[in-house]
């Protein structure tokens, strides 16, 4: 079983709904998928709650329940599991990232966002834990914003190669209790969120970019 965990000590970044869709997305491509919600706040589960499909299923669990829980996962075949976390330092926070093969932490591009991602990166780094950053509510195009955001944040660490541009899917996916996949399959944000599932599982898998796994 591989895990995700979407962290950063910054609100409003999108984890939640990064969480969320790339685990439809995972499902989707035949993965057995599974969401564990660590935010007090609930978001991921209030979307379950507001979904149709029964997959894939959200746990709203305390950090001390989650070696046990994953291994309970482990044990029922699940092939990824997504963990959604707070946008503060919390024991639940540390214990996802402790748990993780691989810590995504998202950051629009902005001042703000680029220098709150200093104290979770320094976490991270105390764990020995592998981390990319995730360029996220980006807008739209071409954008000199984007560029310098990428160009700083690449030199704190890896930036995935997938940028998520502002898009109207994520509200609505995330309002409806879908994932972005699901409201427009052939929509942009569909798009963007498989190729960044698609880049997670092969930085996980110790592959190049190039060298893409199939998911879809």
């Amino acid at each position: 079983m591989k895990t995700i965990a979407l962290v950063t000590q910054k609100g409003g970044t999108g984890k939640s709904s990064l969480a969320v869709s790339l685990a439809v997305a995972a499902a989707e491509a035949g993965l057995q998928t599974y969401i564990i919600d660590l935010d007090p706040q609930g978001t991921a589960k209030n979307w379950y709650e507001r979904r149709e499909a029964d997959a894939p299923q959200v746990a709203a669990i305390e950090a001390n329940q989650v070696p046990a829980a994953m291994d309970m996962l482990a044990k029922q075949g699940i092939d990824l599991l997504v963990i959604d976390t707070a946008g503060v330092d919390t024991p639940a926070t540390i214990s996802a990232m402790k748990a993780a093969d691989l810590c995504l932490i998202p950051a629009r591009p902005s001042i703000a966002d680029i220098e709150a991602t200093r104290a979770t990166v320094g976490s991270l780094t105390k764990l020995g834990k592998s981390f990319a950053f995730v360029l996220n509510q980006c807008p739209p195009g071409k954008s000199m914003r984007t560029s310098d955001a990428y160009r700083v944040l690449n030199l704190g660490g890896v930036v995935a190669s997938s940028t998520l541009a502002t898009r109207a899917d994520h509200i609505d996916a995330l309002a409806m209790g879908q994932g972005v996949t699901e409201r427009d399959a052939n929509g942009k944000a569909a798009a963007e969120i498989r190729e960044l599932l698609q880049w997670a599982l092969n930085k996980m898998e110790g592959k190049a970019d190039e060298q893409k796994t199939r998911v879809a």
